[in-house]
């Protein structure tokens, strides 16, 4: 595990710093940021190997309108995505059967809120291109 840097971009301050307390323990480089235009500035400017993404932030799209921005984008296409987002219990919905689908929600995984940290290590580890 580690060697890799990633973006967290959450608007719940508690979880990014969990989130970036464990990560940094495995040895990863954690950038954050709390917004979704932020977030896109951070990664132009960071250029993270994944991202982890919140779904609501200042809207409650927010997550899912960064993420087809950035599969859009030719320069961010192949940044691999990781939705962690408590959306379901705030609105019944489960998006993670929807999770990879190219137009609706095009991430590369998809974790609930609250979220196992050894099950969200091996999505990490899983998800982060291979350093060779």
């Amino acid at each position: 595990m580690g060697n890799g840097k990633i973006l967290i971009v959450d608007d719940d301050a508690d979880i990014t710093c969990a989130l970036q307390t464990m990560l940094e323990s495995q040895d990863y480089t954690v950038v954050t940021a709390s917004e979704k235009e932020e977030g896109m500035s951070k990664i132009k400017s960071e250029n993270p190997d994944l991202i982890i993404l919140d779904v609501m932030m200042s809207t409650w799209q927010d997550g899912f309108e960064m993420a087809r921005e950035l599969k859009k984008d030719a320069a961010y296409k192949d940044i691999p995505i990781l939705m962690l987002t408590g959306v379901k219990d705030k609105t019944g919905i489960n998006f993670k059967s929807t999770a990879g689908d190219p137009t609706w929600l095009p991430v590369d995984g998809f974790l609930d809120k609250p979220v196992d940290m050894e099950l969200l290590l091996a999505e990490v580890d899983k998800l982060l291109p291979k350093k060779t």
